[in-house]
């Protein structure tokens, strides 16, 4: 049989080993087309290039949506 717990553990105890159970936050760079913050080996999402190569052609025109 397994041994069981005797005292319950503190809410202090508890934040302690939780403390490093965490998110870690993506590794983000500056555009250097547009300068905008995106995301490292991905396209800017703001102008469409990746390495200096224009990938995916954005138009200057904003969508309108109706609803």
């Amino acid at each position: 049989m397994p041994h069981e717990p005797k005292r319950r553990h503190s809410i202090q105890r508890k934040g302690k080993r939780r403390a490093s159970i965490k998110l870690k936050v993506a590794g983000s760079i500056v555009c250097p087309n547009c300068g905008n913050p995106t995301l490292a080996h991905k396209v800017c999402k703001n102008c469409g290039f990746y390495k200096g190569v224009s990938v995916v052609k954005k138009s200057s025109k904003a969508k309108v949506t109706r609803s």
